[in-house]
């Protein structure tokens, strides 16, 4: 099976750096005409389509996308991976804090795909892939705005797939693990809490921008036509046993190991 994602038109969001740069990479790889949005700083702009946006302005998010369609005439694919992190007990959150972290999380997904939906329901085609987390699937202590928000991404996902149905677009959303990045400060931390950590994953390595990446363009291609509404897990089988680090024990025991 080959996907073939040549020119198609590919927005991505939160793309300067992170996970987002490594997925709008690996697409343009594909030969796709990627448009890389963020906030200014980091980069942006530095081409024709990489474009400052605030995912948390309406107005900015409606712009941007009728630029978009101006310039390509059409819109393939929406990869919504701006996001942002808040952690803490939720007594110590503020409530500005708790409303920003769901402007971004929650809104910019809300606002992206209010306004490319109408380009796709024309066109009777196209991919919506929404950034959750696995932290909507087994949430941590001190993540209740960061893990309410990604569930609420999760609802909204299943929501908007059966309303775009009729018109032969699909919606999924994803569920990252463990990324190393500027956010999280993961590949920084002692190595005991590193291994701490590790030790939660069945294929017990830090996770890629690529390995989410690989899953998206899949997504995004004409394979997988078939699949809307779900939650894919990418988090490399996270908790998919009580103590995944186990097997890794015993494999070590018999000389079995990497």
């Amino acid at each position: 099976m080959q996907i073939d994602l040549r020119d198609r038109v590919v927005i991505v969001t939160g793309a300067a750096r992170g996970i987002g740069a490594g997925i709008a990479e690996s697409f343009a790889e594909e030969g796709a005409r990627v448009v890389r949005l963020d906030l200014e700083g980091g980069g942006f702009p530095v081409g024709d389509d990489d474009l400052v946006c605030d995912v948390g302005d309406e107005t900015a998010v409606q712009d941007v996308v009728r630029r978009i369609v101006e310039r390509h005439g059409r819109i393939d694919v929406l990869v919504n991976n701006a996001g942002i992190n808040l952690e803490g007990p939720l007594e110590t959150i503020a409530d500005d804090a708790w409303r920003r972290l769901f402007e971004i999380n929650v809104g910019g997904v809300f606002r992206m795909c209010k306004a490319v939906v109408p380009v796709m329901q024309r066109q009777r085609s196209g991919r919506i892939l929404n950034a959750a987390s696995f932290a909507a699937i087994v949430p941590s202590v001190n993540s209740s705005a960061y893990a309410a928000s990604k569930a609420a991404v999760v609802q909204l996902t299943r929501v908007l797939a059966s309303e775009l149905g009729p018109y032969g677009a699909t919606v999924n959303a994803y569920a990252p693990g463990m990324v190393p990045t500027g956010i999280n400060g993961f590949a920084e931390m002692p190595q005991a809490a590193q291994d701490r950590l590790l030790d939660t994953l069945s294929l017990r390595r830090w996770e890629e921008p690529r390995d989410v990446a690989d899953v998206l363009k899949f997504l995004a291609s004409d394979q997988a036509g078939y699949i809307t509404g779900t939650l894919i897990d990418v988090s490399g089988g996270k908790l998919a046993t009580q103590i995944p680090a186990k097997a890794y024990e015993t494999a070590a025991q018999r000389g079995e190991t990497a």
